[in-house]
């Protein structure tokens, strides 16, 4: 049985190299590609994404895995084997329902729609993405199609990112925040004046705002020797091994929260794949159990910690020896009230702890309507603004600002958003339990020890890389399912300090 086991771990991380190789064209795409690769880069990716393919869903990975199908059994359900065979196997199921060809044209459109929608969410005109969107949105419903599902066609596709969870089980999270949360908005929307961020809004030289990043992402964990930071349109994370993480952000240069806060966000996302076992790497273990709990480990970063009262106490001399003069008379509570002022904004990257969540709403709405064929393509533009006025009481003033703000759709990632609330509800559930394990967690950040955060986190969740899905993780950690109360009281507790409520 052993020698079984070791030829299937063989043949997996041959198959991981190439994924790894894939995601390297991927990161340079997006960073120091010139244009002008755009044709040849999308061919590359194609053939690489067919080859992982076809090596994935050859006949003697089912046979091995038929074999250790009873040998996994035998095994705790929690070790490295068992987990090992069972996330294979769930994979290699979906895989084989998959023809090659598909695989391959999926990566061939996406890399070009990659592209247009740089240039045209550059130029604000949906119009010139539009024709890529709209052979995505085919590639992904004959995908969803040969994937197989029995009540909405958004549950395989979901599935890729949230293994297990179903569209009706994202509704009726969605409904019990949305209850929670817009009452709560509405609250605050006569006091906004009370909070000051007005001196957010200055300039801010590009150089030493690249700096403070660098320093704070140090500050909480990243490891630079094994990781690296560079410019993108979007911010993202990108990994090709635990010892080679990388993040990305990007620069306002009159506000200074966007480049501050996407790069404590995508350091979070980096400190969960630094934190992976050597055991796992090389095979589908190798990463965070879902993308709901990767966003956990963002969110948990940026926002229970940097937007803390705590975190701000300790670093807000840092930033002040940075820019003096644009902070010179801001102390650590005004910057902690300032951060966290509420306030509906057109960019979801740049949104507040609360109307972030109406962001995912709106467009895990469209991608469902979208996929049903309830909404065309060429109507999105309307469609979005329309549910930003309901839901957040502003329309965008162009494109850019509006559908066209962010990459996923680009990359043929719907089913993927929810998983940004859900990482935000699976944070807080996670911080309850973290304050029950760690007493005095706010005096260590108030003298920057957020190591005692960090070692937690590894020995509690990174650990596990891909074994469980979030449902089982939660339970695993916090003795509970996925859970909603968590965050909503965390909202209504913080914000009602702020807002005076």
């Amino acid at each position: 049985m052993q020698e079984k086991l070791d030829d299937l771990k063989k043949r997996l991380a041959e198959i991981s190299d190439i994924h790894n190789a894939a995601a390297l064209l991927g990161w340079d795409q997006q960073t120091y590609m010139p244009p002008g690769g755009a044709a040849a880069r999308a061919r590359q990716l194609a053939t690489l994404s067919q080859i992982a393919h076809e090596k994935f869903t050859d006949d003697a990975i089912g046979c091995l895995l038929n074999a250790l199908h009873a040998h996994a059994h035998s095994l705790p359900y929690d070790s490295d084997d068992a987990s090992l065979i069972r996330v294979t196997k769930r994979e290699y199921d979906k895989a084989r329902r998959l023809p090659p060809a598909l695989v391959s044209e999926i990566a061939y459109a996406s890399a070009q729609a990659f592209e247009s929608w740089r240039k045209a969410r550059n130029e604000s005109r949906f119009c010139d993405f539009a024709p890529y969107l709209q052979r995505i949105l085919e590639l992904k419903i004959r995908y969803a199609g040969y994937l197989g599902y029995t009540d909405r066609i958004y549950d395989p596709l979901l599935d890729e990112f949230e293994p297990g969870m179903k569209t009706a089980q994202v509704e009726a999270i969605f409904a019990n925040v949305k209850k929670e949360i817009v009452p709560l908005v509405h609250a605050i929307s006569s006091k906004l004046h009370e909070v000051d961020n007005s001196f957010l809004h200055q300039d801010f030289h590009e150089d030493k705002q690249w700096d403070i990043g660098v320093e704070v992402a140090r500050l909480i964990g990243y490891a630079f020797e094994r990781g690296r930071q560079d410019r993108s349109p979007h911010p993202f994370t990108t990994s090709f091994s635990r010892d080679d993480v990388r993040i990305t952000t990007r620069f306002m240069p009159d506000y200074f929260p966007a480049a501050f806060f996407a790069t404590i966000h995508e350091t979070g996302h980096a400190l969960y794949n630094q934190g992976l076992r050597h055991e796992l790497e090389r095979t589908p273990l190798a990463d965070g159990a879902s993308l709901g709990a990767h966003e956990s480990q963002s969110r948990l970063w940026e926002n229970l910690i940097g937007r803390s009262r705590s975190f701000w106490k300790f670093f807000m001399p840092r930033v002040q020896a940075v820019f003096p003069e644009q902070f010179r008379n801001v102390n650590a509570e005004k910057m902690y009230r300032a951060v966290n002022r509420v306030q509906p904004s057109l960019i979801r990257v740049e949104a507040d702890e609360i109307t972030y969540n109406l962001h995912i709403m709106i467009r895990f709405e469209l991608e469902n309507a979208l996929l049903e064929g309830r909404l065309a393509v060429s109507d999105l533009p309307d469609a979005w603004n329309t549910r930003m006025q309901e839901y957040l009481g502003i329309t965008p003033p162009d494109d850019a600002h509006g559908v066209l703000q962010d990459v996923h759709w680009s990359h043929g990632s719907f089913g993927y958003f929810p998983t940004y609330s859900l990482g935000n509800i699976f944070a807080s559930q996670l911080f309850d339990q973290i304050k029950k394990d760690i007493s005095g967690l706010d005096t260590y950040f108030e003298k920057g020890e957020f190591h005692i955060l960090l070692d937690w986190l590894r020995a509690n969740l990174h650990i596990h890389g891909r074994k469980f899905t979030l449902d089982e993780l939660a339970n695993k950690i916090t003795g509970e399912s996925l859970q909603t109360h968590s965050f909503t009281a965390y909202l209504k507790n913080k914000y009602g300090e702020i807002y005076n409520l």
